[in-house]
């Protein structure tokens, strides 16, 4: 059921090391952009969880931030949560944030778990391989973000779409596919060129574009964890290469 008078809606993140700023954590960066691109009014409380502050043990005792309150109801689960959004906030009032395409929902899907394994690692034999490995996620997410969608090829036109043009994984517009890749893909390029002197190659064309078409939108822009706050997350999980 689609809400027309929408109660009040608060995003609780977690908090980055001086327990007030924004902290990385890619999931409530994930759902800070949903509600921003819903056009809702919300708030958002930073969660210090060295603190264990008493409102997380009245909200969600046992819960990790994000968790969301939207009224009087507790959603703890971020899946769970972006589901509810979807169904809650919806047209005429609210758009809709759902991918037209399924192959969105899963581009770059395994970028996040190649980079893990990249920057875990502190064998120098094993990393080339490694880089390798994320190498070719990147690429493989490039040539998604290069090929036109359906609705970018004129069937009754003579010129043929060699090369999509479009700024995000779906199209024009920032969808949910976007608001869960974008947030890793920050903290891949962070970490990597900090712990590993990795940068994603220019040659990757389409993947800068959209890249860079995500910094230039506040929603994304806005909701990023500082690079210093994503280093000092990363700082007891990057290991250095012996």
């Amino acid at each position: 059921m689609c809400d027309e008078n929408q109660p009040q809606v608060e995003l609780f993140v977690k908090a980055g090391s001086d327990g007030q700023s924004i902290g990385n954590c890619p999931f409530s960066q994930r759902l800070f952009m949903v509600l921003w691109l819903k056009g809702v009014t919300f708030n958002v409380t930073t969660v210090d969880m060295k603190r264990k502050p008493d409102i997380l043990k009245d909200l969600a005792p046992g819960a990790q931030p994000p968790f969301l309150l939207y009224g009087t109801e507790v959603k703890t689960d971020t899946n769970k949560i972006e589901e509810f959004l979807e169904e809650n906030l919806c047209p005429p009032k609210y758009p809709r944030l759902a991918a037209r395409n399924p192959e969105s929902n899963t581009a770059g899907l395994d970028v996040f778990s190649k980079f893990s394994a990249y920057i875990k690692n502190s064998n120098p034999q094993l990393n080339d391989n490694l880089e390798k490995g994320l190498l070719k996620a990147l690429k493989k997410l490039d040539d998604y973000l290069g090929t036109p969608l359906p609705e970018e090829i004129d069937e009754n036109s003579a010129e043929e779409v060699a090369t999509s043009s479009r700024p995000f994984l779906d199209g024009q517009d920032l969808t949910l596919a976007d608001c869960n890749l974008l947030p890793k893909l920050h903290i891949v390029k962070v970490v990597c060129q900090q712990c590993r002197n990795f940068s994603i190659p220019r040659t990757l064309a389409s993947l800068w574009r959209y890249l860079d078409a995500a910094y230039a939108r506040e929603e994304f822009a806005s909701t990023c964890p500082s690079d210093k706050e994503i280093n000092v997350a990363y700082a007891s999980v990057a290991k250095a290469l012996r």
